[in-house]
């Protein structure tokens, strides 16, 4: 099966969640767990990165993750993904959670989260996706700065692999 790959615009990715903070979702300070909110940042990032690559999608990582503040049990949680940019196989999603109070409506910015998918085939091979067409100013920005994030992740792989190559050496001798 041929990948479709007209250019996509970032808007067609958008996809948003919303869950309601259950005493399930608590640590003992009756605010959420971070691993849930990771959960559902991946979840809603992995919507994102299949409505524009209309194929599978498997995360390959996710960036630096702090939580900005709390989410408390009762709030209600609103996490935003959209695709910034699509390169070859592979494409960066950026993640916004905010918390709602469900009695005034107030939204305060919880996180941030930059998620990188890879697009696979029925075999379990990376295949091409679209081109990402940012049309508004706050996408143009998304995507000049998805690249330059991309060329960071890029140098710390390499790193990484240096790092790596060199303690076998000093092992094996």
């Amino acid at each position: 099966m041929t990948a479709d790959l007209t250019p996509k615009r970032a808007c067609e990715s958008y996809a948003e969640a919303t869950h309601i903070i259950l005493p399930s979702h608590t640590n003992p300070l009756g605010t959420a767990f971070g691993g849930q909110i990771m959960a559902w940042i991946d979840i809603t990032a992995g919507i994102a990165a299949q409505r524009h690559a209309r194929c599978v999608v498997v995360t390959a990582s996710m960036d630096d993750l702090h939580f900005l503040a709390p989410i408390r049990g009762g709030e209600v949680v609103v996490i935003k993904a959209q695709v910034n940019r699509a390169f070859h196989t592979s494409m960066e999603v950026g993640v916004r959670v905010e918390a709602e109070n469900p009695l005034t409506g107030e939204l305060r910015h919880c996180s941030s989260a930059y998620l990188t998918f890879v697009a696979l085939d029925e075999q379990g091979q990376r295949v091409a996706i679209p081109p990402l067409i940012p049309e508004t100013e706050n996408e143009q920005r998304r995507y000049e700065e998805a690249a330059e994030r991309r060329q960071q992740r890029l140098q710390n792989r390499m790193q990484r692999r240096n790092v790596v190559h060199h303690r076998r050496l000093m092992v094996n001798g």
